[in-house]
């Protein structure tokens, strides 16, 4: 009998030690209590074995003999039951351990999924905004008109030292020596647009040339765009986009804060293309510039005017004149 206590004790302490470990990991506080009333009863259990009080001997008669047989009983099954309930939880815990590793596997998978396939998306990104800005810079190089040495003739060079110019440098193909008279001079100032280089490309469509002179806005090359729009307008003066090109035209003023050329060019749009899509805007637009200029009361009257010629205009272009005219307390004028 003594050595089957001495072995389930043994057995015991070792599935205690091996709880105790595992179990100190999850942090459960109740079976933490539950492991610490086991252990107590084991220490008691040894006391009562190993202890003078309790004498097992030769000379026990058989009535103690039994007794004690029954307590160690009682106190074994006692102690079975409950290590039978901590290994239950103990496999419940181990299976909810399993699950959450399980889960995170799998979110661990899909995160890296998705870096992944964000870092190829911003590859591609990059990629796209690369070859606009180089397809951006070889368009205006393009459009750089090529300046070309003017030739020199005779007598218009720089002063020379006497005994320098030979006779090569007296020869030309001009019949009549070109020369700096007020007549000349006029004419270079008043030089027209139609002698600068093409800008627009003569292979598209005019919806294609508006979108081209577009994309200068879009890159903020000011100063092409007026010059691609001004070609426009004066290339298809009859087409449909005219007036817009017209508007952006005057845009592109307004945006260097040329307000005098700017507002030149929105009365032009005005006349020419009073029922154009653009026009609500752009008399509104007129209206702003002549205020910006000094010609507060013609503005004025353009800003309130807005309304009043379209009054089917898109109403953001209404509620923008009525916020232009309080600003510039038109109404306080008129009134």
């Amino acid at each position: 009998m003594m050595q089957i206590i001495k072995l389930i004790i043994i057995k015991l302490i070792f599935i205690l030690n091996l709880v105790f470990i595992n179990f100190s990991l999850a942090d459960n506080h109740n079976i933490y209590e539950t492991l610490e009333i086991i252990k107590n009863d084991l220490k008691t259990l040894e006391r009562a074995v190993y202890s003078g009080s309790i004498e097992v001997n030769s000379n026990n008669n058989n009535n103690d003999v039994l007794n004690l047989d029954q307590n160690s009983e009682d106190v074994l099954t006692k102690h079975l039951l409950k290590l039978s309930e901590v290994e239950d939880q103990f496999r419940e815990l181990t299976n909810k351990f399993e699950e959450i590793n399980f889960k995170l596997d799998k979110l661990s998978t899909r995160v890296s999924k998705i870096q992944a396939d964000n870092q190829i998306r911003f590859q591609d990104i990059e990629t796209n905004i690369s070859s606009v800005n180089i397809g951006n810079q070889e368009n205006q190089l393009s459009l750089k008109p090529k300046i070309e040495k003017p030739k020199i003739l005779p007598g218009s060079s720089q002063p020379q030292d006497l005994g320098t110019i030979s006779y090569k440098d007296t020869e030309t193909n001009e019949t009549s020596q070109q020369i700096q008279s007020v007549e000349t001079t006029a004419s270079i100032v008043t030089e027209t647009f139609q002698s600068e280089e093409k800008i627009l490309p003569q292979d598209l469509t005019e919806e294609g040339q508006y979108e081209f002179a577009t994309s200068f806005l879009k890159v903020g090359d000011y100063s092409t765009a007026e010059r691609a729009f001004r070609e426009f307008v004066i290339s298809n003066p009859d087409h449909e986009l005219a007036g817009s090109a017209q508007y952006w035209y005057a845009e592109t003023f307004r945006i260097r804060q040329l307000y005098t050329d700017a507002a030149s060019a929105y009365l032009e749009g005005y006349q020419k293309y009073p029922k154009g899509k653009k026009a609500p805007i752009n008399l509104l637009k007129l209206g702003v510039s002549m205020v910006q200029i000094g010609e507060k009361d013609q503005g004025c009257k353009m800003i309130n005017g807005v309304e009043l010629q379209y009054p089917n205009a898109n109403q953001s272009v209404i509620q923008k004149a009525k916020y232009e005219s309080k600003k510039f307390e038109c109404i306080k004028q008129d009134s």
